[in-house]
């Protein structure tokens, strides 16, 4: 049988192969290693390619399922590009109670994009988290690191241009 490869895998390999060796070499190749190798990764490109991830995994101790396993453990990883500005909508209890889920469906609306997506333009991302720590501004949100609350669909729009524009 002959070892043939993939039109994909070789160009994966011709774009990620040298990064991938040299992430490996600076951080190690052992399985304890997996966490550190994924945020070097993240660090340098913001997400984690699905190919860098598969060239790594070449000169590395463990496999695609393992380093991907971990990858999708944690949630300080993510697989898409986040974008230029990220806007975190808590979902807490207080925020729930005070119609987060509304200005989420708002937000989504407003920026035509979905909960983990990135807009077009790659300016906007949007994420949840459990608990942003102002349960008394709920529901609310933030743009980069400034804290909107107190927020309704009607007014998100205006609340929005207020912080990014």
């Amino acid at each position: 049988m002959t070892d043939k490869t993939c039109k994909c895998e070789e160009n994966a390999r011709k774009k990620f192969g040298a990064e991938a060796r040299e992430i490996v070499e600076a951080v190690g190749a052992g399985k304890e290693m997996a966490i550190p190798i994924l945020q070097e990764i993240q660090k340098r490109h913001g997400y984690l390619p699905l190919d860098l991830l598969k060239e790594v995994c070449r000169h590395a101790e463990f496999s695609k399922a393992e380093l991907y396993g971990v990858a999708t453990f944690y949630s300080q990883f993510r697989f898409k590009p986040r974008g230029k500005h990220p806007i975190k909508v808590c979902i807490g209890t207080a925020c729930h109670v005070g119609g987060a889920a509304a200005v989420l469906d708002a937000l989504c609306d407003e920026l035509k994009t979905e909960v983990g997506g990135t807009t077009e333009d790659g300016k906007y991302s949007i994420e949840t988290v459990a608990c942003i720590g102002c349960c008394s501004l709920a529901p609310v949100m933030m743009v980069g690191d400034q804290a909107i609350g107190n927020l309704d669909p009607l007014q998100l729009k205006k609340a929005l241009k207020k912080v990014i524009e």
